[in-house]
């Protein structure tokens, strides 16, 4: 686990070192009109990563030691300009969730679909739904496809850099029904983000 972190962290250091600075009007300026005057809705590339601290919540926790679980993620994603202040999301990423207990370990390849608003030049919210497939594990009572729901806050560096923060909450079962144990996955991610 340390070092992941500390890999995260050497990551974070080497985008900040390749970033350039630039007016932070560039980017709303950049091609907002096209050439006959009509608005132009611009996509950009992207990748973010951080910290994940999850845990589940269980319905019932009588003799379930429930601790959560420290952890990573990484995605990539595009942002589409649907106008000046709206845009979407979509994302792909790997995140480790679950409690801490290795049996509870649940990592997911993900896809959120985030509708991204824009409430300043450098600070932006976003909801949206997202699925979720269970990987590494097979057999072990956990069902194999998560729904949540995600909102989050990014805050704007630079023209390529933001840091951001987001809160999952699971919206089905991770269990298996015949289990008769209910829970749901809730995770905070606290990351940073470079695009391109």
């Amino acid at each position: 686990m340390k070092r992941s972190l500390l890999l995260t962290v050497l990551l974070c250091l080497s985008l900040l070192g390749f970033s350039q600075d630039k007016n932070p009007d560039e980017e709303q300026k950049t091609n907002e009109k096209s050439s006959n005057g009509s608005t132009f809705q611009g996509v950009k590339y992207g990748v973010r990563g951080g910290y994940n601290i999850s845990n589940l919540d269980f319905d019932d926790t009588s003799g379930i030691v429930n601790k959560h679980r420290n952890s990573l993620y990484i995605g990539f994603f595009a942002n589409i300009r649907l106008s000046k202040t709206v845009s979407l999301m979509p994302e792909i990423q790997f995140s480790a969730e679950g409690a801490n207990a290795e049996p509870l370990h649940l990592d997911y390849i993900q896809t959120p679909i985030f509708l991204r608003f824009r409430l300043s030049e450098k600070v932006h919210m976003g909801l949206g739904p997202q699925v979720g497939l269970k990987v590494h594990k097979e057999d072990d009572g956990v069902n194999n496809f998560a729904y949540s729901g995600v909102a989050g806050i990014e805050y704007k560096i630079n023209y390529a850099i933001f840091v951001d923060a987001r809160y999952t909450y699971g919206l089905r079962n991770v269990f298996n029904e015949n289990l008769g144990i209910a829970a749901k996955n809730r995770t905070i991610q606290i990351g940073v983000g470079y695009k391109f």
